[in-house]
C-alpha cells in the first residue's frame, strides 16, 4: 500500500490516474444525486408494485451515475489529449470535450438525460447572462428576479393550459396534480385526504 501511495503522490502518471478518479467521481456523485431523487418521486408518484418501484430507481440510479463516470472519463481523458498534443490547454479545449462527451454520453433522449441537461441548460442561462454582466457586454440589472420569475411562471401556465404536450411528462404530472386534480371532488374523501 505503501508503494501505490508513493505513486499517487509522485505525480508521475497524473493525467491518467485522474481520469480513473474522475470516473470513480462520477459514478459516485450520480448515485448520491438520483437515488434519494428517484426513491423520493417514485414513491410519491409512481404506481405499480414495491418490486417495480425498486427496479425503477436501480436503473435510474444506474444510468445518472454510468452516464456522469463515462462523461468524465471522456472529458477528462480529451482534455489530456489535447493538452499533450497542444503542448498547454487553450480557450476551446473544453467546449471542444464537453461537447464530444455530451454527445456521446447525453445525446440519448430519455427521462434521466432529458433532466440532466435541462438543469444544466437552465443553470448556463444564467452563467452566460452573469458573463456577459463580468464583461461589460450589458449593464447589471436591479431588481430583475421578480420580473424573470413572473415571466418563467406566466409562460409555463400558458404552456400548461393551453399546449400541456409540448412540456416534460413530469412537469406535466406536477401541473396536473396542483391545478387539474384540484378541480375534482365530491366528497371528504378526495377532498382532502385523498386526491382521487
Amino acid at each position: 500500500m505503501e508503494s501505490f501511495n508513493a505513486l499517487l503522490a509522485s505525480g508521475q502518471y497524473h493525467d491518467i490516474l485522474s481520469i480513473i478518479k474522475g470516473f470513480r467521481n462520477g459514478a459516485v456523485y450520480g448515485a448520491k444525486i438520483r437515488f434519494p431523487h428517484a426513491l423520493v418521486m417514485t414513491f410519491l408518484f409512481r404506481s405499480g408494485s414495491v418490486q417495480d418501484k425498486v427496479r425503477f430507481i436501480y436503473k435510474a440510479t444506474y444510468q445518472h451515475s454510468r452516464n456522469l463516470a463515462f462523461f468524465v472519463t471522456i472529458y477528462k481523458t480529451l482534455m489530456a489529449v489535447q493538452r499533450n498534443v497542444k503542448g498547454k490547454e487553450h480557450n476551446l479545449d473544453s467546449f471542444f470535450a464537453g461537447i464530444v462527451g455530451g454527445y456521446i454520453v447525453f445525446g440519448k433522449n430519455n427521462n434521466v438525460n432529458n433532466q440532466i441537461v435541462l438543469y444544466l441548460f437552465s443553470r448556463i442561462l444564467v452563467g452566460l447572462a452573469k458573463l456577459a454582466v463580468k464583461n461589460n457586454i450589458i449593464p447589471e440589472p436591479q431588481n430583475t428576479f421578480p420580473v424573470f420569475a413572473a415571466v418563467v411562471w406566466g409562460i409555463v401556465m400558458w404552456l400548461f393550459r393551453h399546449n400541456p404536450e409540448t412540456l416534460q411528462s413530469s412537469l406535466q404530472a406536477s401541473m396536473t396534480y396542483l391545478y387539474n386534480d384540484s378541480e375534482k371532488f365530491n366528497t371528504f374523501k378526495n377532498f382532502l385526504w385523498h386526491n382521487r
